[in-house]
């Protein structure tokens, strides 16, 4: 009888044959498992596909809310944007599924997990690293690392054992996509002057074909998580949902990375993830209007921290979980309502407010009701500048006569 083994099946190029793979060369039986986070995939269709190519079981586990309650608001609330461009939607996807890959391992008496990734990316450590964390037991199986096919290798390969797959040597896109955005790569897309074709965006209008008419939107926030739309409450998978549609169809959300990954290669990507952006913007906004500057400069570089741990695969680790408790105590006043104007390819806040908000129109208006005591800058620009005068009077005085001036 042979042992058992949980993939994670996308029903892609790479773990379509792994499926085949790991039977002739492991002779493992192969349960796969696809996890939905929002991949908008006919998951009957992924299942019977799985099992007409050779899986024993196929799964199919709905994560969405656990996605977004457990890792994209988390996220959000932390600012997580690695490089400053990437929200970091794949990334945000792994942790889930290595867990539900070792929940389901042990489930269904399996002694390995495996997945599609190749040596050369990011998801292998985030997969592996995920799993020796919750499992330091389960065996690991990366075929797509291990069988050195090159893309089109693999396409042959699928051919050569009538294994149906979406990608052909004319349209060699490798595609990964979740609520919270959709990475394309792979193809033309490897030379970084090329500019991306139109056909891989497939959830962006281009800019000049988008509506002539801005549209508005308003997004409320509870505690640095999104609850409204315009005022209606909204959970957290619809509101998505809903933003990656509007955003959408105004060009909103689209993301040319040339990206330092993991393994110390630069790779340029392409995303599409408008909800996130308008998203990350607006959250941006009440924070500004709700913490304090010392609040605001700490918690920028907390964010990078944040960002980065996602993306090199530590998420199930106690510093993460350390800034993790930071970012939510942080989050106690972000809430308020975000008016932003979406329009040809771009998104701008246009109004905020809150409940608790540090903004004063009485100290920032120059108009009637101004309540700035303006008597007291002297004194204090006397103390603010203190240091600034001694060193000059000192140093500079003593530049001056050795001539260093």
């Amino acid at each position: 009888m042979s042992d058992k083994v949980v993939l994670a099946y996308s029903g892609g190029l790479d773990t379509s044959v792994a499926i085949k793979w790991l039977k002739e060369r492991y002779n493992l039986d192969v349960i796969a498992l696809t996890i939905d986070v929002g991949n908008e995939r006919d998951f009957s269709a992924v299942q019977q596909k799985a099992l007409k190519v050779g899986a024993v079981k196929a799964l199919v586990k709905d994560a969405k809310e656990a996605f977004v309650n457990h890792f994209v608001f988390l996220a959000l609330q932390a600012d997580a944007l690695y490089e400053g461009q990437y929200p970091l939607a794949t990334a945000l996807s792994r942790p889930l599924m290595a867990k539900l890959l070792v929940d389901t391992a042990r489930e269904e008496g399996a002694s390995a997990v495996a997945h599609g990734c190749t040596g050369k990316g990011n998801d292998q450590v985030r997969f592996d690293v995920s799993v020796n964390a919750l499992a330091p037991g389960l065996k690991i199986i990366a075929p797509a690392r291990e069988w050195g096919m090159t893309r089109e290798e693999t396409i042959n390969y699928a051919q050569r054992y009538g294994i149906p797959v979406p990608v052909t040597a004319a349209s060699p896109y490798s595609i990964d996509e979740n609520l919270w955005g959709k990475s394309i790569e792979c193809g033309v897309l490897e030379d970084p002057w090329a500019e991306p074709p139109e056909e891989v965006f497939t959830w962006t209008r281009s800019p000049d074909k988008a509506p002539d008419e801005p549209d508005y939107v308003e997004i409320g926030f509870e505690k640095g998580i999104p609850t409204t739309i315009d005022g209606q409450e909204m959970k957290g998978v619809s509101l998505i949902q809903w933003l990656n549609e509007l955003a959408g169809r105004h060009g909103v959300g689209r993301i040319d990375h040339l990206e330092n990954r993991l393994v110390g290669i630069k790779s340029r990507e392409i995303y599409e993830a408008p909800a996130a952006a308008v998203l990350l913007q607006a959250h941006q906004a009440l924070e500004a209007m709700t913490l304090s500057k010392a609040q605001l400069r700490f918690k920028q570089k907390v964010a990078v921290e944040y960002a980065d741990l996602i993306y090199n695969g530590l998420w199930f680790t106690f510093l993460r979980q350390d800034l993790a408790a930071y970012v939510k105590s942080s989050q106690r006043f972000v809430t308020g309502t975000v008016r932003l104007k979406l329009f040809k390819g771009s998104s701008t806040v246009v109004g905020r407010k809150s409940p608790v908000s540090l903004y004063s129109y009485g100290l920032a208006t120059y108009d009637k009701g101004d309540q700035f005591d303006q008597s007291a800058s002297p004194g204090f620009i006397h103390i603010w500048g203190l240091p600034v005068r001694t060193q000059a009077q000192v140093q500079m005085l003593s530049q001056k006569e050795k001539g260093e001036m």
